[in-house]
C-alpha cells in the first residue's frame, strides 16, 4: 500500500487536528485550562453560578469554623470537672447581672 505526497500531508493534518480536537474536549470536561492555537492558555470566564458557589463556600467555611469554636467549648465542658463548670457559669451570671445593673444607672434599659 503506497500513500502519495499530498494523502501523507493531509493525514498527517487531519491526525493533528483531531489529537488537539481531543486533548481539548478532555481538558474542558476536567476544568482545565483549553491550549489555543499557538499553545498559549484561555482561561475559563467565570459564570454567576461558580461566583454564587464561591460565595456559598466560604459562609460555610465561616459557619464551619464556628461550630467548631461551640464543639471544642462544649468538649471543655463535658471533660472538665463539675466544679469549675459551675463557678464559670456562675462567673458568667454574675457579669451579665452586673452589666444589666450598669445600664440600668445609665439609664438605657
Amino acid at each position: 500500500m503506497s500513500i502519495d505526497g499530498q494523502t501523507f500531508i493531509v493525514l498527517i493534518v487531519a491526525l493533528s487536528t483531531g489529537g488537539w480536537l481531543i486533548n481539548n474536549w478532555i481538558r474542558a470536561k476536567h476544568g482545565y485550562a483549553l491550549e489555543d492555537e499557538w499553545g498559549g492558555k484561555t482561561l475559563r470566564a467565570e459564570t454567576k453560578t461558580a461566583e454564587a458557589l464561591k460565595a456559598e463556600n466560604a459562609e460555610l467555611r465561616e459557619q464551619l469554623a464556628h461550630f467548631a469554636d461551640r464543639v471544642k467549648v462544649l468538649a471543655r465542658i463535658v471533660t472538665d470537672k463539675s466544679v469549675t463548670v459551675a463557678a464559670q457559669i456562675e462567673a458568667l451570671r454574675d457579669s451579665h447581672e452586673a452589666s444589666d445593673e450598669a445600664k440600668q444607672d445609665k439609664g438605657v434599659i
